[in-house]
This record gives structure tokens, sequence and C-alpha cells, in this order.
């Protein structure tokens, strides 16, 4: 079902590997229309969250990976869905890694019977391709290269994109999902590749290399780690890369726009 609303991106948080004092780790709310889509919940996200949507509004939840600074704000969402002043009518259909439920229900079970995750939660596990309409955004999921099972996201709606990278190193799945994206949401956590062990992160340099060779038409740097400024992983992601690059700061708004010609008008951005 075609539609003519554009795509919102809200930046919740950003921070790794553990929330600031003003920035939660990474979660973001991706909207079209009425549909809302929770995409990572990272430590921290949960409280921002409900300044835009209640978790029994929610149309799906989209999880990258199973690390904390991603996922941990699952179990906070579990209590509230089940145990508070909530009321869903179903579970809150979950699209994440291959043992999303277990691992939750692992954490979550506090007697010799298993929590009841799959009450709060309609689980989906995601594979290398998956794809799936949610109301208006359709979702297309691709493994990417993070050292445990890892996904990226592209969101498309109204002949507009958006893609995010989740954590990764630079791989070709990430650059063939990106392919001519409106706006390119990419992590840049590692100061410098590591001198050992495998790559498992974007530097700020690989984010804009990226971005050049995906065709996107913006670049939204996420995830920068603690060694780095948002400015300084914007300026190096700058230099690969010549398009519009900008900071996914905590609490920022992101407008991906399309006008009626179905020309593609790019991103208004405000916080």
């Amino acid at each position: 079902m075609a539609t003519d609303s554009p795509l919102h991106l809200t930046v919740l948080g950003s921070a790794t590997p553990y929330p600031s004092a003003d920035n939660p780790c990474s979660g973001y709310l991706l909207s079209s229309g009425r549909t809302r889509i929770w995409v990572d919940a990272g430590s921290g996200t949960l409280g921002p969250l409900q300044r835009h949507v209640r978790l029994d509004e929610l149309d799906a939840i989209w999880i990258s990976h199973l690390h904390a600074d991603h996922s941990a704000d699952l179990l906070t969402a579990y209590y509230g869905l089940l145990f508070a002043d909530l009321a869903p009518a179903a579970p809150v259909p979950l699209f994440g890694p291959p043992g999303t439920a277990d691992r939750l229900a692992g954490f979550l079970t506090n007697s010799a019977t298993r929590s009841p995750v799959e009450s709060a939660f309609a689980v989906t596990e995601l594979t290398d391709g998956h794809q799936v309409r949610v109301g208006a955004l359709e979702l297309t999921s691709r493994a990417v290269s993070h050292g445990i099972p890892a996904f990226a996201l592209r969101a498309e709606s109204g002949g507009t994109s958006l893609v995010y990278s989740g954590d990764t190193a630079p791989c070709p799945n990430l650059t063939d999902l990106a392919a001519g994206c409106t706006a390119l949401l990419c992590e840049a956590e590692g100061s410098r590749p590591p001198t050992d062990g495998d790559q498992v992160h974007h530097t700020p340099e690989d984010t804009g290399e990226t971005a050049t060779a995906a065709g996107a038409q913006r670049l939204i740097v996420t995830h920068v780690g603690r060694t780095l400024t948002p400015r300084q992983a914007v300026a190096r992601a700058a230099s690969r890369y010549a398009g519009p690059v900008e900071y996914a700061a905590p609490g920022a708004e992101f407008t991906i726009a399309c006008e009626r010609s179905g020309r593609e008008s790019g991103i208004d951005s405000h916080p």
C-alpha cells in the first residue's frame, strides 16, 4: 500500500556503550502517518519514547542486536506492558535477532515458571533479507558484521527511505541495503580500526565511505564512541563523503519528505 506520508525519525538516544547524563543509549522512533516503530531499545530510551507514544500504541519494535546498549529497555517495557497502567490489545510485534525471546526470559524469569515474554511481545526472529510491512512502512533487514547476530534496517515509505546500520563493521550487506537511500543513519563508534581481532564497528571515515559507496543522499552520524566528540565524528565522516552530514543528537527530529512529483526532497531536521 503506497503512502504520501513522509518518514519521521526521532532520536531517543545515541550514546555508547552506556548512557550519559543527557543522552540515553541507542534508540529511535520511526514513524510515517499513524505508524510508529521503536527502533532499538537501548538503556534509557523508554523514558523519552513516552514523550511521543505510549508503549501500547506502538505498531512494532525492531532490535538490531542484543547488546544491552541497544536492547536493555525491553526489560522494563515488558513490565510496563503487563504489570502497570497500560492495556495493550495484543502483544506488541517485536522483530529481533535469533534468541531474543529466550534472552529476555532468561533475565525476567524469577521462579521455576518461565516468564511470559510472549504475552508482552509477539517475537519474530530476523533473518538475512527479512521483509515485512508494518502499517505505512516496508521494512527490510540484512545481516551485518558485528561478531554476534546483528542486523541493519531499511525502512521505506512514499518513495523515501531511511537505512539504519545498527552496529557493524563496513560490510557489503550494509552498502547494498543502503543503495540510493534518502538518508543513512550510520554508527561511528570506533576512533580507529582495531590493531588485533576483527573489526566490529565503523570509524567515522568508514561511515563516510559507506555513505559514498551506497550513494546515500544524506548521512546522519550516530553511536559516536567515547573517545570522539560528535563534532570530530561529523568532520571525519565528511572528509570521505561529499553530501550533507549531521549528528543524531538526543531529541533531534528528522523529516524525510517526498515532493508531490515523486522527487525526493531530502531531510529537514530540528532539535
